[in-house]
């Protein structure tokens, strides 16, 4: 597995949100269902054919949004939230494979981050990207996985 730190520019999002235990993790494809039967309805799309998963992730329970990237922030529809992702540095590599083996992905690329010296922005949105193909997840479970970094300063210790 290759991992890399990079930075990544702001990106602004709209799509829908979901606050949860880590019990009820399950339920998360079903947003990624409701977000595609409400794509169409999203102005502004920029032409990425991707899905954007921020999260904040804390002890007992984590909030997701399931989100398309736009150009403005402009009419987001009802139901739905719109926000600005800062411009962020990142830990970041991919997963290939279900959604079940994910957490070892991550623990991967929290063992990396610990040995490599980096420590997580507890404060920062996580993000996981998804690319689409005929507005369908990828079949091959392909997605991007984003850890926020903290910074010293301009420069990584």
């Amino acid at each position: 597995m290759e991992i890399e730190v990079l930075e990544k520019e702001e990106i602004k999002v709209v799509g829908i949100s979901w606050n949860g235990t880590y019990s009820q993790l399950n339920t998360i494809p079903e947003l990624i269902d409701v977000m595609k039967n409400r794509m169409s309805e999203v102005p502004n799309q920029t032409n990425e054919s991707i899905f954007i998963a921020p999260f904040h992730s804390r002890e007992t329970e984590l909030t997701c949004y399931v989100t398309t990237p736009v150009e403005t922030l402009e009419n987001v529809p009802e139901g739905m939230v719109g926000f600005t992702i800062p411009r962020k540095n990142y830990v970041c590599t991919s997963h290939k494979g279900s959604l079940e083996e994910i957490e070892n992905t991550y623990q991967q690329m929290l063992e990396w981050m610990q040995e490599y010296g980096y420590d997580l922005d507890d404060n920062a949105l996580s993000l996981e990207i998804f690319q689409l193909s005929h507005n369908d997840i990828d079949s091959s479970n392909l997605c991007e996985l984003y850890l926020p970094v903290k910074t010293y300063g301009n420069d990584y210790y």
